[in-house]
């Protein structure tokens, strides 16, 4: 009898340890909402790219593309997003590092750009993620969320041909 009591008490314990775990998990990895702004104003000048002929095993290639806060209010930067795990995306923001981006995490990082100040978004692309077949026309997409009423959602596009090595 003493025995079931134990197994019992022991099998409540390790539910309750995983179902503590799991929510912990959840909670620091909700995604963040943010509230819009009328004077929080985003700026790209670029939001396309074309890396032409990229090697298959020439390594990573990036991009950094600028976003500007044209605005009196703080822009707020959430919830990036890649489209493929061979391409992952990080932000600068006066000197401060996000951790990186990808295409199923979900993060609860924000980042603050104030008035007149920049941030730059890097994007890194591995060519040799897919393996050898993954040669030919490639198209990466990265969005960004922000609090600028008028640019809710930024979108950059990067594109080019992975090639064999010769």
């Amino acid at each position: 009898m003493v025995d079931k009591k134990i197994i019992i008490g022991l099998i409540v314990f390790t539910l309750l340890l995983l179902g503590g775990g799991i929510y912990v998990l959840s909670i620091s990895s909700a995604p963040v909402k943010i509230t819009s702004s009328q004077n929080a104003k985003a700026a790209v000048d670029q939001k396309t790219f074309d890396w032409g002929n990229i090697p298959i095993n020439g390594g990573n290639v990036t991009k950094t593309f600028t976003i500007k806060n044209t605005g009196t209010d703080v822009l707020k930067l959430i919830g990036v997003k890649t489209s493929c795990t061979c391409t992952k995306a990080q932000v600068v923001i006066d000197g401060k590092t996000s951790p990186y981006f990808s295409m199923h995490a979900t993060s609860s990082w924000v980042g603050e750009v104030a008035p007149g100040k920049e941030a730059q978004l890097t994007v890194i692309f591995d060519p040799a993620f897919h393996g050898p077949t993954g040669v030919g026309p490639t198209e990466r997409l990265i969005s960004v969320e922000t609090n600028d009423i008028q640019n809710p959602k930024l979108e950059f596009s990067l594109k080019g041909v992975v090639v064999k090595d010769k």
